[in-house]
């Protein structure tokens, strides 16, 4: 004859797979949140965070940077400022010591 668990074995069972589930449904939460920004990455990526018209790379001083081709905002990848004001020591100086 099956025995009859007690309620604090339903309790117990039950608790376990609450947090089971709960950490699927994080782990699926994480993964589309993931997804999702790199499909807006590859949207973005080559477009201009003000106005979202397409950059245009332009060379200077060796580095290329990208100018926007709508707004003619120019923009910067990791590091390209410190190359560009290496030994500047005027006004783009004076940016390169607020940003670093």
């Amino acid at each position: 004859m099956p025995v009859k668990p007690t309620e604090q074995e339903d309790e117990y069972f039950a608790r376990l797979e609450f947090e089971r589930r709960r950490k699927v449904l994080d782990e699926r939460e994480s993964q589309a949140a993931e997804e999702e920004r790199q499909r807006i990455l590859a949207v973005a990526r080559g477009r201009c965070p003000k106005c979202g018209a397409e950059l245009v790379p332009v060379p200077y001083r060796g580095i290329e940077l990208d100018k926007c081709s709508r707004c003619q905002g120019v923009w910067l990848d990791f590091g390209e400022l410190d190359q560009v004001v290496a030994d500047d020591t005027g006004f783009l100086g004076s940016v390169r010591r607020i940003f670093s």
